[in-house]
């Protein structure tokens, strides 16, 4: 038995709610440092960028699962789903610590989207995730049919606005964010079709 065929025969035997609660507890912990002091002297600001840093990676995860069945034969595809609506619990979470903890105020929320245009981007990836999660369901997939996967082909911009975002908040060209936008886009490239055709042949 090869590697990958460990890998897809434990993969097959992991349930997905497992994955749900270990990927979950971040949250508690997080929660629980930003109000003891262990997330620095701006724990809501700290707060805001781990939880969206762990949206990102969630994103980034959940596009690597073709690219690792097409090229290396490694099968995940029961988990994307998962992967999916947690990243978007995640980005909801960090909209919600933005909203409530950091702004406050409904008119500087809408001041700040208007005219910042980082948050303007990270809005807009944020938008494209709802219906991505409110058709993560087999009763979707169903009634949409071939078009549930055109639908979800949005996923790759809201990871890329993602990525977008990330890089403008820092205002610098700090060495994580380029890591993350340049995977994101290396990610996306292996979706091209002459390098899909290059590949097969």
């Amino acid at each position: 038995m090869t590697i990958v065929d460990r890998i897809n025969a434990f993969a097959r035997r992991v349930p997905t709610w497992v994955l749900y609660i270990l990927y979950l507890l971040p949250v508690p912990w997080l929660l629980y440092l930003a109000q003891t002091g262990g997330l620095g002297r701006e724990p809501i600001k700290a707060l805001e960028h781990e939880l969206g840093e762990i949206a990102l990676q969630l994103l980034i995860i959940g596009l690597t699962i073709t690219p690792l069945r097409r090229y290396l034969g490694i099968n995940l595809l029961k988990f994307r789903r998962m992967f999916g609506l947690l990243a978007f619990i995640y980005v909801s979470l960090h909209l919600l610590v933005w909203l409530v903890l950091d702004v406050g105020i409904l008119s500087q929320i809408w001041a700040d989207i208007l005219k910042r245009p980082y948050i303007t981007i990270g809005m807009a990836g944020f938008m494209l995730l709802i219906p991505l999660a409110l058709t993560s369901n087999n009763w979707s997939v169903r009634k949409l049919g071939a078009c549930w996967r055109k639908l979800h082909r949005l996923s790759y911009v809201a990871v890329l606005l993602g990525g977008v975002h990330y890089m403008m908040l820092t205002k610098t060209w700090a060495l994580e964010p380029v890591i993350y936008m340049a995977v994101i886009l290396g990610l996306l490239a292996l979706r091209l079709p002459k390098l899909r055709s290059k590949q097969a042949a």
